[in-house]
C-alpha cells in the first residue's frame, strides 16, 4: 500500500514525498483512512512507528485552512510536545496550516503572541493549556479534532483530571483520537467514557517489547553500579546510550561520575529548565554527549534514532516503564540492546517485569569486574505467562560474587 491509497490529498502527498515516506507504517495503514472518515480511534503502537503522521496527517486534511484552532493534541510532556510540533510544521508546508505548540518551561507572552496571529493545530501539555484558557489566551471553541497522545504516561503522571477539564471545553460534537503505547486496563477504564464507538487499532500486543531488543541482566551490587557502567561504557562498543534511573538526584550524581571519569553526559529530568533539557536532548543526538542519563518522567519525550543501548542503572517500580524504556531503542526495525543492573533490593521489580513479559531474562556477569556481595536470582526462576522468546543468544557466566536465589 502507499500513502495515495490512503485518501490523503495531494498536498499532504507532496509532503509526505518531501519526507522521504515512501510506504506507510501499519499504524498509519490502519489509522489514516479511519481517522479520514471522522471514526473516533483508540490505537495502540509501540515507539518508533510512525504514531504521530497516523494522526497528524488526517487531522490537517479534515480541519482545512481556517483562522481557528480545529485541531488539538494533548501530550504529556514538553519534549514530545516539541516534536509533534515538528512533525505537524512538515506535514503542514505543502498545506499552509499555521501549527503551534505550548508548553511550561519557557515564556508565557511568546506563546499567547503565537495564538494571536492565528493557530489552526495546536499541540500542548495540560498544564500550560489550562493556564491559557483560565488567562482568556486560547480559544477552544472551534476545536473538531481532539489528540490525546500517550494516554497511558499522562494517566501514570496525574494527569487525567486535568484532560477532563480540558474536554469539558470543547464542543461536544467532535472527533477524539487517542494514542498510547499501550492500552492497558486504566486506560481503557478512563479513556473509554470519553469516545463514541471507537475503531480500536493494536499493532503490537500491550506492554510486549519489540523482539529486537537484546535484553541482559546484570546482578550487582547496588554500591557497584557506577563502577559497573563506567566499565561497560569503556570496555565495550557502545555508541549512543541511554541510561535510566529512578530519581533526579541520582541522575545528576550518575553524570557527574562519568564526567569524572572522561565520559561525556548529560541528564535530563524535570528539574532540569526546557532550555537545559533542550541543550542536552540535541548535544546527544549530534554525538556531543554520548549518554544521556534520564527519568522515567522524561521517557517518552526522547526521540533519538540508532540508540544503540539503553541501560537501566535502576530497574523501574513499575514494570510497564520498563517496555517504555527498552523502547527508545530498536525503533522502526533496527535491533538494540538493553541492560539492566539488578540490586538485592530490586528482585521483586524483576519478577514483575518477567511476569509482565512472560519471559526469563538471561543473567550475566561482565568478564574481570571484581564484584562485591551480591544477589543473583535462581537461574531455574520460570515467568509465569507463557514463554515468549525476547533474547537469544549470549551464555549466563556466574563466576564471581555470592549466588543467592531470589
Amino acid at each position: 500500500m502507499t500513502f495515495s491509497d490512503l485518501g490523503l490529498e495531494s498536498g499532504l502527498l507532496e509532503a509526505v514525498r518531501a519526507l522521504g515516506y515512501t510506504e506507510p507504517t501499519p499504524i498509519q495503514e490502519q489509522a489514516i483512512p479511519l481517522a479520514l472518515a471522522g471514526r473516533d480511534i483508540m490505537g495502540c503502537a509501540q515507539t518508533g512507528t510512525g504514531k504521530t503522521a497516523a494522526f497528524i496527517l488526517p487531522a490537517l486534511q479534515r480541519m482545512g485552512r481556517r483562522r481557528t484552532i480545529g485541531t488539538l493534541v494533548v501530550t504529556p510532556t514538553r519534549e514530545l510536545a516539541g516534536q509533534i510540533e515538528d512533525v505537524a510544521r512538515d506535514c503542514s508546508r505543502r498545506t499552509g496550516q499555521r501549527v503551534a505548540a505550548v508548553y511550561g518551561g519557557v515564556g508565557y507572552a511568546p506563546q499567547v503572541n503565537k495564538l494571536r496571529r492565528g493557530v489552526e493545530l495546536l499541540v500542548a501539555t495540560p498544564g500550560r493549556l489550562l493556564d491559557l484558557q483560565q488567562h482568556g489566551d486560547v480559544d477552544l471553541s472551534h476545536v473538531e479534532i481532539l489528540v490525546l497522545d500517550e494516554a497511558d504516561r499522562m494517566l501514570d503522571m496525574g494527569f487525567w483530571p486535568d484532560v477532563r477539564r480540558i474536554m469539558a471545553l470543547l464542543p461536544e460534537k467532535r472527533q477524539t483520537l487517542l494514542f498510547s503505547a499501550t492500552l492497558s486496563s486504566d486506560v481503557l477504564r478512563h479513556a473509554g467514557p470519553l469516545l463514541t464507538d471507537p475503531a480500536r487499532i493494536e499493532i503490537a500486543p500491550s506492554a510486549t517489547p519489540v523482539d529486537t531488543v537484546e535484553q541482559t541482566v546484570y546482578p550487582v551490587n547496588g554500591m557497584q553500579k557506577t563502577d559497573l557502567l563506567v566499565r561497560l561504557l569503556e570496555g565495550r562498543k557502545l555508541d549512543r546510550v541511554l541510561v535510566f534511573t529512578r530519581t533526579k538526584h541520582r541522575a545528576d550524581k550518575v553524570c557527574r561520575d562519568l564526567e569524572r571519569s572522561r565520559i561525556r553526559g548529560a541528564a535530563i529530568h524535570s528539574n532540569r529548565s526546557q532550555a537545559q533539557r533542550q541543550h542536552a536532548l540535541d548535544g546527544f543526538k549530534n554525538g556531543t554527549y554520548r549518554v544521556l542519563v534520564a527519568t522515567d518522567i522524561v521517557a517518552r519525550g526522547i526521540d533519538v534514532d540508532h540508540i544503540s543501548h539503553v541501560i537501566n542503572y535502576d530497574l523501574p517500580m513499575n514494570a510497564q516503564d520498563y517496555v517504555h524504556r527498552i523502547g527508545r531503542t530498536a525503533r522502526a526495525g533496527a535491533t538494540g540492546t538493553a541492560i539492566s543492573f539488578l540490586a538485592a533490593e530490586e528482585t521483586q521489580e524483576l519478577r514483575d517485569i518477567e511476569h509482565l513479559l512472560g519471559v526469563t531474562l538471561p543473567c550475566e556477569d561482565v568478564e574481570g569486574f571484581v564484584y562485591a556481595e551480591r544477589v543473583i536470582p535462581n537461574p531455574a526462576r520460570a515467568a509465569k505467562k507463557p514463554v515468549r522468546t525476547v533474547y537469544k543468544g549470549g551464555n549466563p557466566r556466574w563466576r564471581s560474587g555470592r549466588r543467592t536465589a531470589a
